[in-house]
């Protein structure tokens, strides 16, 4: 049996390759090598509210299925990423409900999303990594649009983005970004909230 390697999530990024869309890049624990995966602008909004800890005013889909999966008592015991296809990442989700280990088949963007919620390992085997060594951060492989290459996916809305929100968050007060953040929760808009949390991190004031 091959030995399973554990992964972790190294950067959460544009992709340059494929308009609307973000690459999640995973790279082995302890090593160099990585395997970047393009998500959906979705998928990359669930998994950056997970990993920056923001709650959402509405649970997202992956926040749903976690909860749906504690409320029956099935643990995300791991996600393994078990093979490479014609640029296609396959993952299954690992679980254990009462004794009784269940391999589900998932979209790989969808594992680790849910991973990231249930504080599950994400593992694959040597000859995935060996396999994706020849792609680099601007030729990631797998995404939603290749999970059904038949059809075309609607584009996309880019991500809202504050103007100048680098510069200017400065001026606000903390009570403010505090308000502001809160706001943008409440309107969904998950990328301009995560960039008040990194302000008020950044003043050391987040919860």
């Amino acid at each position: 049996m091959m030995n399973k390697i554990p992964l972790e999530i190294v950067a959460l990024s544009s992709s340059v390759t494929q308009l609307q869309s973000y690459a999640v890049v995973l790279g082995e624990v302890g090593g160099l090598r990585r395997i970047p995966i393009v998500i959906g602008s979705y998928e990359a909004q669930s998994i950056a509210v997970a990993l920056e800890q923001i709650k959402p005013a509405r649970p997202l889909t992956h926040d749903l299925m976690s909860s749906v999966m504690s409320s029956f008592n099935i643990e995300l015991v791991e996600v393994v990423i078990y093979k490479l296809s014609e640029g296609i990442f396959y993952a299954q989700l690992v679980c254990n409900r009462e004794g009784a280990v269940m391999e589900i088949d998932s979209r790989t963007s969808d594992a680790v999303a849910l991973a990231i919620r249930c504080g599950s390992p994400i593992y694959t085997y040597e000859n995935i990594l060996n396999e994706a060594a020849g792609f680099t951060e601007e030729q990631p492989t797998d995404s939603a649009a290749l999970d059904n290459p038949a059809k075309t996916p609607e584009p996309s809305p880019k991500p809202k983005k504050a103007t100048g929100a680098k510069s200017s968050l400065s001026h606000y007060t903390i009570a403010e970004l505090q308000d502001m953040m809160q706001k943008a929760l409440d309107n969904e808009d998950y990328d301009l909230a995560i960039q008040f949390r990194d302000e008020l991190k950044a003043r050391g004031a987040a919860e």
